[in-house]
């Protein structure tokens, strides 16, 4: 039998959208499916093609960007037309997994907006960006092996905290924070020693995928001197589990704001690669904040040509997360430390004054971006929920 999947008019994930999961109806294998409307694509069924019966994107993203934009176009037309109804899967219906397996993982920290904030925050006698800050996209090397699916639960970390006294206790973390992201999936790797340059962003990453870097901020203050994040950062990242590709973000690009001093010839980009994407981060069903992409400093073009300036080798499944992406008005920061200035300033929740997570709470940020003709495609969500810490007895 086949079936046309009807998509109304406002919705986010539309035909101009069709971003690329991972997917398994109740006691079947994962496989690779696009989203369409409110309906998963189950795309080896549909396209007859083997090469998305695997469970990860990897062998599509791997080769490369003609591929994708032929494959992209062979959907496109399929979905166009009525489907082989086995192929249609209900999205509530389905359980979602990670889109690829993670080979490396990198934090950069490139909105201008959020550096200065955490600046006059942990240094408020002192210029608030550093000195290297409007010269690089700073950055740090993350582990790949706590990245998880949105809907995975987070384990309150354990570590060690400054006491009143100046000397180290250890338990559970009382800063649990969140950081809303933007991250960029690697598609086509690159040699050992071959740096990418600005120019090559498109060639290389394969898509976008919303992203929630979850920090405590306690055990990172104690920890980060001299070396940066550790564990107050290394216990869970979470993804969405839809990977909108590049292809559907034409219409979102603008052009990153100004640089100044004018960054060094590896950095400049020959065309912009800003991206008008608008977050939306909820607490507890409450919406508490509206992070803008649009003001990031530095785009995804130049932070991947930084990333490998010194030669360092990308792999298929890579992925680089933007750091909190914040504006600059109260209600644009994208983690709580901003929002409570440090906890100073409470936030209403629900009725309630909370400054950092507690133990049940939940976090969903989403997000939007322009598409063709005036419509708007849907980045999807990455949702967490905070369990208690283990215990050490």
């Amino acid at each position: 039998m086949k079936t046309r999947v009807e998509v109304p008019d406002d919705s986010l994930f539309g035909a101009d959208n069709l971003p690329y999961g991972v997917f398994a109806p109740d006691g079947q294998n994962y496989r690779v499916g696009t989203r369409l409307g409110d309906s998963v694509i189950d795309l080896a069924a549909a396209l007859g093609d083997p090469e998305f019966a695997e469970p990860s994107l990897a062998a599509l993203m791997a080769r490369g960007p003609d591929h994708w934009r032929a494959v992209r176009e062979r959907i496109r037309e399929l979905v166009g037309n009525e489907i082989d109804s086995a192929a249609v899967h209900a999205v509530s219906e389905v359980n979602l997994g990670l889109p690829v397996a993670i080979g490396d993982y990198v934090d950069f920290y490139a909105s201008i907006d959020h550096a200065t904030n955490l600046g006059r925050l942990f240094r408020p006698d002192s210029e608030p960006l550093l000195p290297n800050w409007r010269h690089l996209p700073v950055g740090y090397h993350g582990r790949a092996g706590t990245v998880v699916v949105s809907g995975t639960e987070v384990i309150r970390p354990s570590g060690q905290r400054r006491t009143d006294s100046g000397t180290p206790d250890f338990g559970p973390s009382r800063r649990l924070d969140i950081e809303a992201e933007l991250g960029f999936l690697v598609g086509v790797g690159s040699e050992l020693g071959d740096p990418i340059e600005t120019g090559e962003f498109a060639e290389r990453v394969f898509g976008v995928a919303l992203v929630n870097d979850w920090s405590a901020r306690d055990i990172q203050a104690w920890e980060y001197q001299p070396l940066g994040p550790f564990l107050g950062k290394s216990f869970a990242t979470s993804i969405a589990p839809w990977v909108t590709p590049l292809a559907a973000l034409q219409s979102a690009r603008v052009s990153t704001p100004e640089q100044s001093p004018e960054p060094l010839p590896y950095l400049r980009e020959k065309e912009p690669w800003g991206l008008d994407i608008d977050l939306t981060v909820s607490w507890n069903g409450e919406v508490v904040a509206h992070p803008p992409f649009s003001r990031m400093y530095w785009s995804p073009a130049q932070m991947l040509a930084h990333l490998t300036a010194n030669g360092a080798a990308t792999r298929t499944g890579d992925l680089y997360a933007s750091g909190t992406i914040s504006g600059p008005e109260p209600d644009q920061r994208g983690s709580f430390i901003e929002l409570s200035w440090g906890g100073s300033e409470p936030v209403l929740v629900n009725g309630q004054q909370r400054t950092f997570l507690e133990d049940g709470d939940e976090v969903v940020i989403t997000a939007s971006a322009p598409g063709p003709e005036g419509r708007r495609i849907g980045l999807g969500e990455v949702r967490g929920r905070i369990r208690p810490a283990h215990r050490r007895d």
